[in-house]
């Protein structure tokens, strides 16, 4: 199949350096496979939206040169696509209500003192988010840095939100749904994310649906050893300094660029990491 990728960004803020490591890595794995790179807006929770973000995210991107191949996607427009996964789950019994607020699951070491798994009632009055139930699992899937990861889950501890009790569907619905959707067949994403994979795998055998092809990259810390965040403090992407940026981003990515190359011009950055993109020096790294 015909290499197909993207990067996901959330509109909390402008893009700090560690976002745009995660935007080279994605677009220089799909131009290295002669792919398809996709960008996608998560904008499915406006408590945490920035005004203006969402916009300033694609403007960084073009004065970087990383510029999708198509349009971007919202999914703050998806609503539907949403809905009709989760009634197809509800369809197969892969869904309940959960009214349970995350200090009673904790007091109960992960399990519903409602009982809301076993007897799950949809006319409840009170809020409640909706569930996906998992069974407790022991294997392993394949990443192409990381190498063979166990997938184990916990059954009734690890069943994941997929539906918040505001209304605000969560990241491990949206995310699945709308990467069947757009036809990504490689996701290349930041190792912080490498422990949701396999809640996302069960969620695609759940749609009857093939899974995509993993790759997660090392991520970005600060001095203290955090991941580089907004929360943690990371300041925006000048981008009036775009060579020096894809550049140290390259370097980051452990594909150091030759002295000649630091100061750009950015397009002549990109030839030459297209060319010499080789995940292995990741695993290295």
């Amino acid at each position: 199949m015909a290499y197909r990728g993207r990067f996901a960004p959330s509109p909390t803020g402008p893009l700090h350096f560690g976002s745009l490591v995660a935007a080279l890595a994605s677009w220089l794995d799909a131009r290295a496979h002669d792919g398809t790179w996709l960008v996608r807006i998560e904008d499915i929770d406006p408590l945490r939206e920035a005004p203006g973000a969402a916009q300033r995210i694609l403007n960084t991107l073009a004065a970087h040169r990383l510029v999708p191949d198509e349009l971007p996607w919202y999914q703050s427009q998806r609503s539907e696509a949403y809905d009709a996964a989760l009634a197809q789950l509800r369809q197969a019994g892969r869904l309940y209500p959960c009214p349970c607020s995350r200090s009673e699951l904790n007091a109960h070491g992960g399990q519903h003192p409602r009982h809301c798994r076993e007897r799950p009632d949809w006319n409840q009055p009170e809020p409640f988010a909706l569930r996906f139930p998992v069974e407790a699992h022991d294997g392993h899937w394949y990443d192409r840095v990381l190498g063979e990861q166990p997938l184990r889950l916990v059954r009734e501890k690890d069943d994941a939100v997929l539906r918040r009790k505001e209304g605000f569907y969560a990241y491990h619905l949206a995310v699945v749904v709308d990467d069947i959707a757009q036809g990504i067949n490689q996701v290349v994403r930041g190792q912080d994310l490498a422990d949701l994979t396999p809640t996302h795998l069960c969620l695609y055998d759940a749609l009857e649906e093939t899974p995509p092809t993993y790759l997660h990259f090392p991520v970005v810390c600060n001095e203290r050893g955090q991941k580089l965040s907004k929360q943690a403090g990371a300041s925006a992407i000048d981008d009036t300094m775009a060579p020096r940026n894809i550049s140290q981003a390259l370097t980051a990515l452990a594909h150091r660029p030759p002295g000649n190359l630091n100061e750009g011009p950015v397009e002549k950055q990109l030839e030459w990491a297209v060319s010499h993109w080789d995940p292995d020096r990741l695993r290295r790294a």
